[in-house]
């Protein structure tokens, strides 16, 4: 059993590397294995899609090629490059992770999973792919893509435990970066939520769930993500609008409104306003307030 468990999974390997050399898809951040390149893309991909990030990830990089550099810069700075991307916390948090990475560890980008965990907005994944990506570690990187894959291939829901595991399990020996990026190309492209194309999947004879009418395995699986709010009227609409106005100039507190598009509405104003002081995102002086 375990030969051919063994000659399985060397099967799998070959058609998924076979697959990728023809399908991958040709990133800029996989052009480099610079950690903090790797950890820049890492954040700026979290809950924003890749064609909005290329544009920001070749300017950012550009302007900050390393931790120490960004660390120098003001928070304003950082947050004014990263308009467009939205989330702006993980600007702030990025930003921050620079200093730690510059004051704790010598300006490189530790490999270490707890040091990685240790960084403002590292958590489990981005730690992982750091160490995959920059690093080459044989961890498994599980996102959402590849967690769908994971529950398919199994053919039930996965925790998020069972996930790393299976994900670290399936990693071939020295192959972290490949296997990785194969496997978010898969669940990108083929292995995709709504209407997946198991006819192209290059790994289906290993699949589970393929062709089968139960109910998808993937829905509310770990590492699957969950529908986002309307943005549309949302309070992230409305603090994303004020933070691009302080980006090319301060404003009196009275104007935040206006800035928001919340005329009409002056307590969610005050309340969005102080959330944003207490984040740390922007600052109040004397009725004014400004980025950072």
């Amino acid at each position: 059993m375990r030969q051919q468990s063994a000659k399985a999974d060397r099967l799998r390997h070959l058609a998924m590397a076979q697959w990728a050399a023809a399908e991958g898809r040709d990133l800029p951040w996989r052009q480099t294995r610079d950690p903090w390149f790797v950890l820049v893309s890492e954040v700026m991909l979290q809950q924003t899609q890749v064609d909005r990030v290329r544009p920001h990830f070749m300017a950012f990089t550009q302007r900050w090629p390393t931790p120490a550099s960004c660390a120098q810069a003001s928070l304003a700075e950082v947050l004014s490059a990263w308009q467009g991307l939205g989330y702006p916390r993980r600007a702030r948090n990025l930003w921050r992770a620079a200093g730690m990475i510059t004051e704790q560890h010598g300006g490189g980008v530790p490999d270490a999973l707890d040091d990685l965990l240790a960084l403002p907005g590292v958590g489990p994944y981005t730690a992982r792919a750091v160490q995959a990506f920059a690093f080459g570690a044989d961890v498994g990187v599980v996102d959402t893509n590849v967690g769908r894959i994971l529950a398919r291939w199994t053919g039930r829901r996965l925790t998020p435990a069972e996930a790393q595991r299976i994900a670290d399990d399936s990693v071939p020996a020295g192959e972290g970066w490949s296997w990785n990026q194969a496997m978010m190309d898969l669940g990108a492209r083929v292995c995709t939520r709504r209407d997946p194309q198991c006819d192209a999947c290059p790994v289906c004879d290993w699949c589970a769930w393929t062709g089968s009418d139960a109910p998808d395995p993937a829905e509310r699986s770990a590492g699957t993500s969950t529908r986002q709010p309307r943005f549309e009227g949302s309070d992230r609409q409305a603090r994303g609008r004020l933070l691009a106005a302080l980006s090319s100039a301060h404003l009196e507190r009275d104007q935040a409104a206006a800035a928001m598009g919340l005329e009409h509405d002056l307590q969610r104003t005050e309340r969005l306003v102080a959330d944003l002081i207490a984040e740390g995102l922007i600052t109040s002086r004397i009725d004014h307030l400004r980025l950072g």
